[in-house]
């Protein structure tokens, strides 16, 4: 039986030009499909105001204060003794003039003793006494502080309260406190002088098992102290919980604890091993903590008696100022407030200082770092929040200027200052961090192509030897036909 043979070119799939339209369509999709890919791949990376924020480096916040003193012939010789200080003043513009309403400060004459009241100081007014006011002043108005011991600003801060019975095994513990009670009749009054500053969220908390990741050493009369090396570890961060919030905002701590009935009394010891009359010490940047040693008479279970938790707020108090950077009062300058608006005014100045001078330092650390890695991508989010910063920093200055040439009240000039150096460093520092920044940094383009040449080069290889070999059939039948229609001709 005959077999009729089929022309293998009259076949569907080995049509040339069916093959051929189904080769270009691929072609088709790959480069349509490329832009997008592109687009995919490729870094947003916006310009930065970089000659603005490396103007800002040259630009210095003054802040003008102005002195009134009562005594007018007096006025020349402390402008000079504030003068002489000159290294104290650094952002600020004294002037000393007569007594005049409109000053930041008054000075009027005491018979004795001085006295401070609200942005008023009585003093004796001799000329024998000038350089003795110009320490006060410099001392209220420039406080020296122990810079290591302070927190980093932030607007917002959580308190965490925490009272730890260190074992409560042997049925002897402190089972409770009134710590809100205390709060609003002891804390309250300071926390709202404050709120210009801060805003404060409380939390408290009682735990029953607190063991020290040490042990104390122990004394020849049966108690225990603490090394100054003791109080460098005595916190247990392995075994205490002492933060529940979940908040983005730094938390200050302030712990009673409460020694177990083995560990009384617990004294803190000084340099030389000897027990101090402290119950209290100062962890800085972190918090407070109060050694509580509970009276023999009192046993079992039961709570933090009144008189006691009275007598451990205020020493919570004053650590609370200290980790904030409230200065103490010079010697021999009483006051009956336990936050004086002199006190108050330097940590406004000192913050807005602080502020402006790191959110200047972080914007330029972002020009730095963008022009240094050319991969880091730079969104809108990020270009917005530098040019706000920008902004603010702006008005800061124009702001300085303009309290120097109108009698501006202090407290709104201070607080105007404040608020536009805590806007500008959070939004510097939200740029900083911003996470779009670093989605690509470490995914270079040369990573790019080590990634994406392994995919592309299997299908893309195949296809372009098929157009090779197609390209070649194409010109081998034009010659073929070239050399039949000689032929013919002939």
């Amino acid at each position: 039986m005959a077999t009729s043979l089929r022309d293998p070119s009259t076949l569907f799939f080995q049509s040339e030009a069916i093959r051929r339209l189904i080769i270009s369509s691929y072609w088709v999709v790959l480069i349509a499909a490329l832009p997008l890919w592109w687009h995919t791949t490729s870094i947003e990376r916006l310009s930065l105001p970089t000659s603005r924020v490396n103007a800002q480096a040259d630009r210095q916040l003054r802040l003008p204060i102005s002195i009134g003193l009562e005594d007018a012939s007096l006025v020349g010789p402390l402008q000079r003794e504030l003068d002489s200080r000159g290294q104290r003043w650094k952002g600020l513009d004294v002037t000393v003039a007569g007594a005049a309403a409109n000053a930041s400060y008054i000075v009027v004459n005491a018979d004795n003793a001085a006295l401070l009241g609200e942005r008023r100081l009585q003093f004796p007014l001799r000329r024998a006494t000038i350089p003795l006011l110009a320490d006060a002043l410099s001392d209220l108005l420039v406080p020296r502080l122990n810079s290591h011991r302070i927190a980093h600003y932030a607007p917002r801060y959580r308190l965490a309260f925490t009272l730890l019975n260190e074992d409560a095994v042997e049925g002897d513990a402190i089972s409770s406190w009134d710590i809100s009670t205390a709060i609003t009749h002891q804390l309250s009054p300071l926390l709202d002088a404050l709120s210009v500053l801060h805003n404060f969220t409380i939390e408290s908390q009682v735990q029953f098992h607190a063991p020290l990741a040490f042990s104390p050493q122990p004394m020849s009369d049966g108690s225990v102290g603490l090394t100054p090396e003791d109080l460098t570890v005595f916190v247990n961060s392995a075994e205490w919980t002492l933060s529940s919030s979940v908040s983005n905002d730094p938390v200050l701590h302030f712990l009673v604890f409460v020694p177990s009935s083995s560990h009384r009394p617990m004294h803190i010891l000084d340099a030389h091993g000897v027990p101090t009359t402290a119950e209290s010490f100062l962890l800085p940047q972190w918090g407070g903590i109060v050694i509580y040693n509970p009276p023999n008479t009192e046993r079992g279970v039961r709570p933090l008696s009144h008189d006691a938790l009275s007598s451990i707020l205020p020493q919570f108090s004053n650590q609370l100022l200290s980790l904030l950077g409230v200065a103490k009062l010079p010697p021999g300058i009483p006051s009956t407030s336990p936050l004086t608006e002199w006190q108050l005014d330097a940590l406004l100045r000192r913050r807005a200082f602080e502020n402006t001078l790191e959110a200047t330092e972080t914007l330029q650390s972002i020009v730095r770092l963008v022009d240094q890695i050319d991969n880091m991508p730079v969104g809108q989010d990020v270009r917005g929040d530098v040019l706000s910063a920008l902004s603010s920093l702006d008005h800061i200055h124009i702001h300085s200027k303009t309290a120097s040439a109108l009698p501006l009240p202090l407290s709104l000039s201070l607080n105007t200052t404040l608020h536009h150096s805590a806007t500008a460093l959070t939004l510097a520092s939200r740029a900083f961090f911003n996470p779009g920044m670093l989605a690509l940094l470490y995914f270079p383009t040369e990573h790019k192509f080590a990634v994406y040449m392994p995919l592309f080069a299997s299908a893309v290889i195949p296809l372009l030897a098929t157009v090779i070999r197609e390209v070649a059939a194409w010109r081998k039948q034009r010659r073929e036909a070239a050399v039949a229609v000689a032929a013919a001709a002939q």
